[in-house]
């Protein structure tokens, strides 16, 4: 039976029922013992010499303006760890989706490079609980993904060229629990931001626990950028939030700017929060200061019995000591679990507003 803290450290020594199953290029159905079995595939060529059961079908090729099912799991049980990496030219234009027990609309709908804190189309090492990004632009997730009758995830390919995906998908079969809730992912982009605020998620109808953010946050003017406060706001909460953080960098576990003395903006990554990503000027094309941020609410989930709206403000500080709004390009991935039904998500948009520019 799988139960929400299954995977925890303290809950290792104890036997389970569950069955281990795993879903790669080399196994698309995750069927027991038939692993290594492919006879046609991307390293056929490589292993000529070798044959069978030798690394011949070890990525997928996903044609541009083409869908690719990485995993269409039928029974109970959850996802525990997806390893995938593709080209970083490519993390903005292919969209990971999942979709839980037959629903239509996705669950989960974000950009891979987003979806593993790496935004920008640029490499950052990422150290934390739920994801962890490896050199080089190995992903790693490790959010559990409860699910009762099917599980489907896919990849598509909004590039004018052919992706190569190397991926593996780890589940568990086993009975789900009642109260383990569905994972849920949305992406959202303001360029630039409009009345100075970035939504970061809305329209969350249900009861369920809000666990992670992660922003890629364009700068574009001088001064500190980071004074805007983070809101929760719960259970039909309208004009004023039930929580209000202090400010952004105060959000991401850090302090007074992130500037450590003598080396300006720090990048960091710990379990919880981090800033893997500092990208700065260039002083030829690359003109603006960027950042990617992450929080995961693994110890301090925000929890919700109706409905959730998290924003976020995009406030810069000034010489005169005073506060003045910015418009900032701001793209986030909001984490989170719920009951059903789950809301459409908001759509992507088209290539053009996910562009990276």
């Amino acid at each position: 039976m799988f139960h929400g803290l299954n995977n925890a450290m303290n809950t290792l020594h104890l036997l389970s029922n569950a069955k281990t199953r795993s879903i790669s290029a080399e196994n698309p159905t995750g069927e027991s013992g038939k692993g290594g079995m492919a006879e046609d595939g991307t390293g056929k060529k490589a292993a000529r010499e070798l044959g069978k059961g030798w690394k011949i079908s070890p990525s997928r090729v996903i044609e541009p303006d083409q869908m690719l099912t990485l995993a269409d799991i039928r029974g109970a049980g959850a996802i525990q760890h997806i390893w995938l990496t593709i080209s970083k030219e490519h993390w903005r234009e292919t969209i990971l989706r999942m979709y839980w027990d037959g629903m239509e609309t996705p669950a989960v709908e974000v950009p891979i490079g987003d979806f593993f804190a790496n935004g920008w189309g640029v490499y950052a090492q990422v150290n934390s609980l739920a994801v962890c990004v490896n050199p080089a632009r190995g992903f790693n997730c490790y959010w559990n993904m409860p699910y009762r009758k099917r599980a489907l995830i896919t990849v598509e390919n909004r590039s004018s060229e052919p992706i190569s995906i190397f991926y593996q998908i780890d589940y568990a079969e086993a009975d789900v629990t009642d109260d383990c809730a569905y994972f849920c992912a949305a992406f959202r982009r303001s360029n630039p931001t409009v009345g100075s605020e970035h939504t970061i998620l809305d329209g969350v109808r249900g009861k369920g626990q809000y666990v992670g953010t992660y922003l890629a946050w364009q700068v574009n003017n001088n001064g500190w950028w980071g004074e805007g406060e983070i809101k929760f706001f719960l259970d039909g909460d309208r004009d004023f939030p039930s929580i209000c953080g202090t400010g952004t960098e105060d959000y991401f576990g850090g302090a007074y700017n992130f500037d450590v003395p003598t080396q300006g903006y720090t990048a960091f990554s710990t379990p919880y929060s981090g800033m893997p990503q500092v990208l700065r000027p260039d002083g030829l094309y690359f003109a603006n200061t960027r950042f990617g941020l992450y929080r995961w609410h693994i110890a301090d989930p925000v929890r919700f019995e109706e409905s959730l709206k998290v924003t976020i403000q995009d406030l810069g500080w000034r010489s005169e000591r005073r506060y003045l709004p910015q418009q900032s390009d701001i793209a986030s991935v909001a984490y989170w679990y719920q009951t059903l039904p789950i809301a459409p998500l908001q759509p992507l948009g088209d290539k053009n507003e996910l562009e990276i520019i």
